[in-house]
């Protein structure tokens, strides 16, 4: 707040201009929004803006003049946050953008780098050249020295010994955890 408040006569004048400019501030605020709701909270918002920085005011000058640029630049204020705002009134918006929680996708990498490790060198070479570098059997053949089969053989048992180790019986427990899961496909709670 100001440290160099009113004198109780200044004040009194403050007060009384504020209540003198409602109406207009109240009609230019509806010919800015074009809704009454919305122009009766930007003109309460003014009157707070405008009680709280009083000690700005200098007695003598255009009290209304004032308010009007307070309101305005509210108006646009609350314009330019709007437009970064998407209305989701049926929660349809929200429904389609959630995102599980990484705290989840942290823990499955950390049980991946164990089971990773457990694995032997030679399976474990074959099966990241293949899946995690996207390199073709046969690149990851030349890479290692062996032939076309023998990757396709370390790939198919690192994947076995993978599946195991994480117990995993099946492709589709891959993703987010059944919690996660019906969480993002409940509807929206009215």
């Amino acid at each position: 707040m100001a440290d160099n408040l009113l004198d109780p006569k200044s004040e009194a004048e403050f007060k009384h201009g504020l209540v003198q400019a409602i109406r207009p501030l109240r009609a230019f605020a509806i010919s800015l929004s074009g809704k009454v709701d919305r122009a009766d909270d930007l003109v309460q918002e003014t009157l707070s803006k405008a009680w709280a920085h009083r000690d700005s005011f200098q007695p003598g000058s255009n009290m209304r003049a004032w308010l009007f640029t307070i309101l305005r630049n509210e108006y646009y204020s609350v314009l330019r946050k709007r437009r970064r705002e998407v209305e989701d009134a049926d929660g349809k918006i929200a429904l389609n953008t959630a995102i599980a929680p990484e705290q989840h996708g942290h823990l499955d990498l950390k049980d991946m780098e164990g089971a990773l490790a457990k694995l032997p060198p030679d399976q474990r070479e074959a099966l990241l050249l293949v899946s995690a570098s996207d390199m073709s059997y046969e690149d990851a053949a030349l890479i290692c020295g062996v032939a076309v089969g023998t990757i396709k053989s370390r790939v198919n048992r690192a994947r076995g010994s993978l599946a195991k180790l994480l117990s995993i019986d099946s492709g589709a427990e891959f993703g987010p955890d059944r919690t996660t899961q019906a969480a993002i496909l409940a509807p929206p709670s009215e």
